[in-house]
């Protein structure tokens, strides 16, 4: 199972989302510092109705409470768009 695929497999099981995109973006960043090869950069868009009435900080602690054990080794940088049903595009 690729690292892309484990981070879509945790978020689906701890947040039930109505939508989920996951993208590796790890090519982008050959040459940044702590991860020289540029593994490890992901961007995720999470729909889910457990975002309701939390804030954007709350939100990304309930996707990064997903896979932190991933943090940081495996999973360098995670850029993350949690919405609501009603907020997505």
């Amino acid at each position: 199972m690729s690292l892309s695929e484990e981070l879509e497999r945790r978020l689906q099981a701890a947040l039930a989302p109505q939508s989920l995109e996951v993208w590796d973006e790890s090519k982008d960043h050959v040459g940044h510092t702590g991860a020289p090869k540029g593994a490890g950069h992901f961007h995720v868009l999470i729909v889910s109705e457990l975002f309701a009435q939390k804030s954007r900080l709350a939100r990304h602690r309930l996707v990064y409470d997903a896979v932190t054990d991933l943090m940081p080794h495996r999973v360098h940088a995670l850029s993350i768009q949690a919405l609501t049903p009603s907020e997505s595009p």
